[in-house]
């Protein structure tokens, strides 16, 4: 047995992938399950992924926080599918790749539904890790920061283990992924799978939902209705913010790679609370006023990932900076919520 934390070899070889994938004659297309594809970031990795001109691509999305929407100019292609399904219920699909995204990952849904976000989490990747090892696919789970809960180190690294509550408000998200994480590496150990983490910063674009309680939909959604930005009490705790093209540029570089992480994957670039109201304000609308309120239980004071695994192993970093990114998003805000520029 290796010492607690370290990688143990695996004890079978992968399941093998379908025969299609050997044929030596057609080389027939890659099938690519996206669990959450209807969300923000699932539906611009599936953009990405239909973009190559020969993947055919299955969504699967129960809807409580994704769209049909995001998906609209895809629907009725013939490499798209789209499957309405709980992914706590199990799953039959022939498929090479699984990109398990599905999951509430803003406060406001998952403090809402707490036993539906950690059965999503727990169950959910239970369902997608057995359907990986019955066809013998690939799968990318999408693991967040904030198993990292509120870092006693900073920035954080792969290697930290990381300080969570583990009976908070917001520990079905925490402690779910955490063992979404767990579950994975004992599929790897245990079966064989080939599996990736990644572990996903803050992430904003174009899709967010506007009213999600995430803190830069909130202050684009506030600035557009000249409402006043509400930060949280103290204003002072940092976050990192990585465009939604660059996090799926990481995604994807890490299903293709041969690295079974967990990577973190994120903009190191860190901002308080402050420094980004300010600049919503100066890019958005400059009238607006900016009140302190409370603060939720348990919010990280800082967070900025450490990225040197992504750039040496994955040969990836973020290119679009935020002043680059806001007024994308912004525009994309302004169509939704119906409010034209002022001339």
């Amino acid at each position: 047995m290796a010492a607690n934390g370290e990688q143990q070899s695996t004890t079978k070889p992968p399941p093998a992938p379908s025969p299609l994938r050997n044929s030596k004659f057609y080389q027939s297309n890659m099938r690519i399950l996206v669990t959450g594809g209807a969300g923000f970031i699932g539906s611009h990795l599936v953009d990405r992924l239909m973009g190559n001109g020969k993947n055919e691509v299955i969504v699967v999305d129960n809807y409580f926080t994704g769209s049909k929407d995001n998906l609209r100019k895809w629907i009725g292609h013939p490499r798209f599918e789209i499957i309405r399904h709980d992914v706590t219920e199990p799953l039959l699909v022939e498929v090479d790749q699984i990109y398990h995204l599905a999951c509430p990952a803003s406060p406001i849904f998952y403090k809402h539904n707490p036993v539906k976000t950690i059965k999503t989490n727990v169950m959910g990747t239970l369902n997608m890790l057995g359907l990986a090892k019955r066809v013998g696919a690939r799968i990318l789970l999408t693991s967040t920061s904030e198993v990292y809960g509120d870092p006693l180190v900073h920035p954080q690294p792969e290697s930290y283990w990381g300080n969570v509550n583990p009976i908070g408000v917001r520990s079905c998200y925490d402690e779910g992924k955490r063992v979404a994480e767990t579950l994975m590496f004992d599929y790897h150990r245990q079966h064989g799978i080939e599996i990736r983490v990644a572990r996903i910063f803050n992430t904003y674009g174009p899709r967010m939902n506007i009213d999600d309680g995430r803190v830069v939909s909130n202050f684009i959604a506030q600035a557009l209705r000249d409402e006043p930005l509400t930060v949280q009490a103290p204003g002072t705790q940092t976050r990192s913010f990585c465009y939604v093209s660059d996090m799926v540029d990481g995604l994807v570089k890490l299903m293709e790679g041969e690295h079974t992480g967990p990577i973190n994957l994120g903009n190191p670039g860190e901002f308080t609370m402050l420094e980004l109201a300010e600049t919503v304000r100066k890019l958005i609308n400059p009238n607006v006023k900016i009140s302190m309120v409370e603060n939720t239980p348990d919010d990280p004071r800082q967070r900025k990932p450490d990225i040197t695994k992504a750039k040496e192993l994955l040969g990836w970093e973020p290119k679009i900076k935020l002043r680059e990114g806001l007024p994308l998003m912004e525009e994309d805000f302004r169509l939704r919520l119906g409010v034209p520029k002022k001339e």
